[in-house]
């Protein structure tokens, strides 16, 4: 394990390899692991690092609330301490708001982007307050059963319910308060106009039954960015690398290599 102390908040990180810089940043309510599948996938020649952002998996929980921007600094920060310029970075989710607001702010750190199942804008404030009070009422707990049907296709529920168990109680041991304060700084983010300014390889992903950043959603997204990809990943709902790992490594391999980090 390794760690640091990042804009005053103990972050973990894995930094491992040699060769051009693939940063992956995770969803909510999940921790680095949500990687595992993807990355056992893609070949040796990498420099693969991946965080837990503030308030989960094993990284600190500031006292004080955040927003976009000091995640998007959490991870600027920690590139700057690892001596790490043109990444390739990889963002699911909220990780995918933070590569686009990276890319924006500190364009020296990021030379490509795979942008997987999130968008410059996710959901209305009132969706995300209603989750913020169900929250505050019951804890994660209370909203597990409805983001496992975003996160997961109706075959991989169906077939494989162990697992789920425990995608369930990695998301339901999120503190509290981190999930709440990711919530947050997803309602608070409009990125349409500063990832329209952005310049850079793109490639956008989507699971075909995500139900949490649909693909149309996805795809305008990627509209935003001239020359970006779209790309659909069959049978996966909002984490095809875990879904889907073969087809999305090869997805993100193929655009890798077109861009000479592979």
């Amino acid at each position: 394990m390794q760690a640091a102390v990042i804009n005053g908040c103990l972050m973990h990180y894995a930094d491992q390899g040699a060769g051009a810089p693939v940063v992956f940043a995770n969803s909510l309510g999940t921790d680095m692991r949500v990687w595992d599948r993807l990355i056992a996938r893609l070949p040796e020649g990498l420099r693969i690092i991946r965080y837990d952002k503030r308030g989960h998996g094993l990284s600190g929980l500031p006292e004080d609330g955040w927003g976009m921007g000091d995640l998007v600094q959490d991870l600027a920060a920690l590139l700057d301490r690892l001596e790490v310029r043109g990444a390739a970075v990889v963002g699911l989710s909220i990780g995918g708001m933070i590569a686009q607001g990276l890319a924006a702010e500190r364009p020296d750190l990021v030379r490509a982007m795979v942008l997987m199942d999130t968008a410059a804008k996710i959901g209305a404030p009132g969706m995300w307050d209603a989750r913020i009070a169900a929250i505050r009422a019951g804890g994660v707990e209370a909203v597990a059963d409805q983001v496992l049907e975003r996160w997961f296709s109706r075959a991989t529920r169906a077939a494989r319910p162990d697992e789920l168990a425990l995608w369930r109680n990695m998301l339901t041991r999120t503190p509290v308060e981190g999930y709440l304060g990711c919530c947050a700084a997803i309602r608070d983010t409009d990125l349409l106009e500063s990832t329209a300014r952005l310049r850079l390889p793109t490639l956008a992903l989507a699971g075909d039954e995500d139900g949490s950043t649909p693909p149309d959603l996805v795809r305008e997204t990627a509209a935003l960015i001239p020359g970006a990809r779209f790309a659909l990943v069959r049978g996966a709902g909002h984490l095809p690398g875990v879904e889907r790992p073969d087809e999305t490594a090869r997805l993100i391999l193929d655009f890798l290599k077109e861009n000479g980090f592979a």
